[in-house]
């Protein structure tokens, strides 16, 4: 059998192998929590791992796979009474074997699912969280804009207009993810009156409401990104999440799903690790494995030394995260741009040292490793970019920002 005929699985000389949780973090669950863990990984193996190059290949969501994802209820884990490790390995782990359903299953979940758990009126909820968090109806969230990525915050010019019982909102949003199928979308305007920026729950089937799939992509291909546009959109009042008042209101979702972004670098690795490892143990070359050539077994461990690393920065700020007040905020904003900035350049020299051990079909996504090595690249700018993310840092060490 060929290593293009088990993409995704160790051979069976690596079965008893040490993983790539070489410092055995998954211990810090608990039972019931390790259990769930296992149930996730059997899950991603049969149903996502084999699948997921072709996917990517052809640009295809498997949007079948839903009702599946939805039954293994996972939404929101934290609200559920799980831990903040473990939403965090969860994230890892679908990265592990996927990570464009990773990034959809938070764009859903851990933003706009969030989004109703934390902001929703009663009635909103009652309308929308159970299919949503079951995945009846899919979410979106929609706040970069086409002229304005690090700096929405004060350049957004997508405006929301009031307008008796209703919103008139207008404008063009750019890189939403699940833009092109979603059934409602969370969408972030500024008022024209007051100035502040305000959140609303946008049906896509409304007029003026018009999604294009963002085409030629060379990461996160299974993933459907949109350029949205609003023209005239009417938008009922009772569609506004009433909690959102601000711009600084976007930070308890923005801080979370940066640390889960965190949580996708480590996943990467983790699959890089599995892909070179099985590679380098079935490989041979000059009459023998090429994992027992010294150079490819440094590469090894430098790998799973930086897996270890970021899992490690990652699991602290889970503590992080238990230890502060009911949101999770014990990790502020600066520890999860520390995290998400550390751990997204350590998965970009590791998804390196991976496709370099795979040689020539390090490059064809038969073999997988390419398809990882592209996709950390979308991570690694994704959620504040490596360089935003450590002058958000310098800020906080300084006390004085670089960011005009």
């Amino acid at each position: 059998m060929t290593v293009t005929e088990r993409v995704g699985s160790l051979p069976s000389a690596a079965d008893t192998l040490p993983s790539a949780d070489f410092f055995d973090f998954e211990a810090l669950l608990s039972d019931r929590e390790q259990r769930k863990l296992v149930e996730v990984r059997e899950f991603l193996a049969a149903e996502v791992t084999p699948h997921a190059a072709d996917w990517w290949n052809r640009e295809h969501f498997p949007a079948d796979l839903l009702p599946k994802l939805g039954a293994l209820g996972l939404s929101t884990p934290v609200q559920q009474g799980y831990s903040h490790l473990f939403a965090g390995l969860v994230i890892a782990e679908m990265t592990r074997a996927d990570t464009s359903i990773a990034t959809f299953f938070m764009v859903h979940h851990d933003l706009f699912v969030e989004s109703l758990h934390r902001f929703g009126t009663e009635e909103q909820k009652d309308r929308l969280l159970d299919d949503a968090m079951n995945l009846r109806i899919t979410g979106a969230f929609a706040l970069t804009e086409p002229d304005h990525g690090s700096d929405v915050a004060g350049g957004m010019t997508t405006t929301a207009t009031r307008d008796g019982d209703s919103w008139i909102l207008n404008g063009a949003k750019r890189w939403i993810g699940n833009g092109t199928f979603c059934d409602y979308m969370l969408v972030w305007a500024r008022d024209t009156d007051t100035g502040e920026v305000r959140g609303f729950i946008v049906d896509a089937r409304l007029d003026g409401f018009n999604a294009r799939k963002i085409e030629n992509k060379t990461a996160l291909r299974t993933v459907q990104n949109a350029d949205v546009v609003f023209d005239d959109v009417r938008i009922a009042e009772t569609d506004r999440f009433v909690g959102i008042n601000s711009f600084k209101d976007t930070n308890h979702l923005l801080r979370g799903s940066r640390i889960m972004v965190g949580w996708q670098t480590v996943g990467q690795q983790l699959a890089a690790f599995d892909t070179a490892r099985s590679y380098a143990l079935e490989r041979l070359q000059f009459g023998r494995p090429i994992a027992s050539f010294q150079l490819i077994q440094s590469q090894l461990v430098q790998i799973l030394g930086n897996t270890v690393a970021s899992m490690g920065m990652m699991a602290r700020v889970a503590q992080l995260q238990e230890a502060g007040d009911d949101d999770g905020a014990g990790a502020g904003m600066p520890q999860a741009a520390l995290a998400k900035s550390y751990t997204s350049a350590r998965m970009r020299e590791s998804v390196a040292h991976g496709r370099s051990i795979l040689g020539g079909n390090g490059i064809v996504t038969d073999y997988r490793m390419a398809k990882i090595f592209a996709d950390a690249e979308a991570i690694y700018t994704y959620e504040g970019s490596f360089e935003i993310n450590t002058l958000i840092v310098g800020r906080d060490i300084t006390g004085i920002s670089a960011i005009v």
